[in-house]
């Protein structure tokens, strides 16, 4: 069994040991000093915390109403539906790539370039800003649901492009035998990343499409720079009246901390579940796959 690295001996396991304590010991050190601190400034004081977690505080109905009952909710309807675009256009571009011709082939690329170059912010500002100019907006909607609109649009536009080449990149992968396997009974270039390419390039890939999914999720947060009432626009607005920042931030934060670990246990459920699959033993080809190639070989 060979090493990437040499097995530590004796001495360099005891120096390993010494420097985690070392390292331990320093970091309890800091977080009893900023205990200390916060405690010295009050941030513990029920006050704080109350409109958070006392049922008797009379700001806790409301305080949990604007972060659950509407941040929330925005902040899961505009990822659901940046997340729906991102995999859809996302999956176009990336299948227009692999088959375009070289004629236009620098049209999607630079196209990809210069989204991928974009910061989302800029292109949030954008679609907020330049759209309603040139009368791009929802007719007969509210300006709430305008915003949702161009939040979705900026997301979508920068995701849309990180997906492709991910999705792309998961096809150039697969061994070349997959794509020449198609080709030998008669599928065409499209049909053969339909049928048998994608399905595998997305299995190969789910861990990185899952965490660029958890990224849209996370840069929902940018739409308050449109006034998008989403979770982090709506617990501002809180502060404003608890005064209690820190306390505040911190419930956003766990709230986002435990929707991105519910997506990556979810990833993990999902590419066990593909992994139990792929060791299922081999069979003959589908009998679809075996019409379409008698099909095209027929023409």
């Amino acid at each position: 069994m060979s090493a990437l690295y040499d097995v530590p001996g004796p001495r360099a396991r005891r120096r390993t040991m010494i420097g985690t304590i070392v390292a331990a010991v320093g970091l309890l050190a800091i977080a009893v000093v900023v205990v200390q601190r916060l405690a010295a400034q009050g941030q513990f004081t029920a006050e704080k915390w109350g409109p958070l977690f006392d049922p008797t505080d009379e700001a806790m109905p409301q305080v949990w109403s604007l972060l659950i009952g509407l941040g929330l909710r925005n902040t899961l309807s505009a990822a659901s539906l940046a997340v729906v675009a991102s995999l859809v256009l996302g999956t176009l571009i990336a299948v227009t790539r692999l088959v375009s011709a070289p004629w236009y082939r620098w049209l999607v690329v630079g196209v990809v370039e210069l989204l991928r170059g974009l910061p989302v912010v800029v292109l949030i500002f954008f679609a907020a800003r330049v759209l309603p100019e040139i009368g791009v907006e929802l007719p007969g909607a509210g300006r709430e649901v305008n915003t949702l609109f161009y939040l979705v649009i900026g997301l979508t536009l920068y995701n849309m492009v990180i997906i492709a080449e991910i999705i792309r990149a998961g096809v150039n992968s697969l061994p070349r035998g997959q794509a020449e396997a198609a080709s030998a009974i008669g599928l065409t270039r499209w049909q053969g990343l339909r049928l048998i390419l994608l399905p595998q390039a997305f299995r190969t890939m789910l861990p990185a499409l899952i965490s660029q999914l958890v990224v849209i999720l996370k840069d929902t947060a940018l739409g308050f720079i449109i006034s998008y009432p989403e979770l982090l626009r709506e617990s501002q607005i809180i502060v404003q009246t608890t005064k209690n920042p820190l306390q505040m931030y911190f419930v956003v934060a766990v709230i986002f901390i435990l929707i991105n670990y519910s997506l990556g246990k979810l990833a993990e459920y999902v590419e066990r579940r593909l992994s139990r699959a792929r060791k299922v033993p081999a069979a003959a080809a589908p009998p679809d796959l075996v019409e379409a190639g008698r099909a095209n070989a027929g023409n």
